[in-house]
């Protein structure tokens, strides 16, 4: 065990060799949010997460919501997943989180230490088996971006418009540092998942601040910080890193190859390649100029199911991880540290999965295809079972909108159609879903509530072997 630094472009240990990090989030752990029916959300929760909790507390009451959510917290990672993971030869778990699990927004500025429990209990099952944490602040207060994750169920990022919501997120980190600053199996601190500022010289003067407040508590952690526009674009940030010392900077690399939404099918082909290093490449470039250390903290494809593509799941899934394997062919040639998304979810992404067969999947197994056929997931979905509802609209804003004001920010990456079906699909439609989903539980006993819980266990999950296989492969390659 050994705290991680940042020299140059690496992370080094203490004696000061290098440590290269490879692993995956552990996304829609303490962060319960997203639409998808598996990937960031990984129980496949329709809304945001206040509106899932909210709906079950006013449906089974707050005592039964409370044990559920605390149950699902504790069964999702325990010492079988650790050493699980730590088995396949990864190192470092990041671990999104949701500020609400430390602060209330009717109570602001006061500490919940009950956030701390299940945090802490992971750290420690990781550090046990020799795995480095990042601790990553995946919902600020306000919403520090335009998407769903940011748990604030609209598509403004109003932590850039309101100085007491970026004043709420900075105490936050002070009360972590203060919790964490000795704690060396923490690889450091990623303290704003996905920032979409459009200004793009807030979030610089932000992180100024955010810098300064836990290094004064802290001076030995590292710090990720992400680029704006989600983990993409660092071409705002000029000479600011020259502010900010043991710090790293995250890129997220999602390619479109390995998503249902691809443009067409990923051969590897030079043309194809060639597209996928550019794409890296220019996310870095800031970095690169400067020679300063890149860490990789989201990336991924998306996986076909059986019981949605039917016989064509085995072929899509070859297809994606050879996607996988052309994107680790460009992060060994920098030794480039990384963390998938995700570890864990009900089939659509995760190193393992949970069994069709369980309480959970077999309680909603319905409504899980209804929200499928639905597309009411923004990431990763397949919309073919309802384009032709939405093209309309789409349509009509193009004859009616001058082509110079569709571009809205974060445009390109939100295309005038993904802002469309986010705000239509993945926000309205998704909300009259949330109900639906508490109302299963309607009549559950404590016991019975526990074993639904219980279906997140590592011991209810199948391993996704080939993904696990690819992972395991590399890790040796850079080890």
């Amino acid at each position: 065990m050994s705290l991680l630094k940042v020299s140059g472009t690496k992370l080094v240990d203490e004696a000061g060799n290098e440590v290269v990090l490879r692993g995956a989030g552990l996304g829609g752990w303490m962060n319960c949010l997203w639409p998808p029916a598996s990937t960031y959300n990984s129980a496949g929760y329709p809304g945001c997460e206040y509106q899932i909790r909210e709906a079950l507390a006013q449906t089974i009451g707050q005592e039964k919501s409370d044990f559920f959510f605390d149950k699902f917290l504790e069964y999702f990672f325990q010492d079988p997943d650790a050493k699980f993971f730590s088995s396949l030869g990864l190192n470092c778990i990041r671990l999104p989180f949701n500020y609400h699990h430390f602060e209330d927004d009717m109570n602001p500025r006061v500490l919940k230490e009950s956030g701390f429990k299940h945090l802490d209990r992971v750290i420690e099952l990781c550090a046990q088996n020799n795995i480095y944490t990042i601790l990553d602040l995946h919902t600020a207060p306000g919403g520090q971006n335009t998407d769903w994750h940011s748990d604030h169920g609209g598509h403004i990022a109003n932590l850039w418009n309101h100085k007491d919501f970026q004043d709420r997120t900075i105490w936050l980190w002070e009360k972590l540092a203060e919790h964490y600053k000795d704690n060396k199996w923490i690889a450091g601190y990623n303290p704003l998942n996905e920032p979409t500022d459009p200004t793009h010289t807030r979030l610089i003067a932000f992180y100024d601040r955010l810098h300064a407040a836990i290094r004064a508590i802290d001076p030995d952690h590292v710090i990720f910080l992400d680029g704006n526009t989600f983990a993409s674009d660092f071409s705002r940030f000029g000479d600011a890193h020259k502010n900010w010392d043991n710090t790293a900077y995250s890129i997220h690399d999602y390619s479109l190859f390995g998503f249902p939404s691809a443009p067409e099918a990923f051969v590897a082909n030079e043309t194809q390649l060639r597209r996928l290093r550019r794409s890296y490449e220019k996310k870095r470039e800031w970095m690169d100029e400067r020679g300063l250390c890149v860490w990789n903290g989201e990336w991924g494809p998306v996986y076909a199911r059986k019981q949605y593509d039917g016989e064509a799941t085995d072929e899509i899934n070859a297809t994606r991880y050879q996607v996988l394997k052309s994107q680790l062919d460009l992060y060994n040639q920098d030794r480039c540290s990384w963390s998938i998304w995700l570890y864990k979810d009900i089939g659509f992404q995760g190193m393992v999965h949970v069994a069709t067969t369980t309480p959970y999947m077999t309680i909603f197994e319905s409504f899980l295809a209804k929200k499928h056929r639905l597309a009411t997931d923004a990431w990763g979905a397949d919309d073919a079972q309802v384009r032709h509802i939405y093209q309309p609209l789409i349509q009509h804003i193009l004859d009616e909108i001058p082509e110079p004001n569709r571009a809205l920010y974060p445009h390109p990456i939100w295309r005038l159609s993904d802002r469309v079906t986010r705000l239509s699909r993945n926000i309205l439609v998704a909300e009259y879903l949330v109900k639906e989903w508490a109302d299963h539980f309607i009549g559950k006993s404590t016991e019975e509530l526990d074993e639904i819980a219980a279906s997140f266990k590592f011991e209810a999950c199948n391993k996704r072997e080939g993904l696990n296989k690819i992972l395991t492969d590399n890790a040796k390659l850079v080890a």
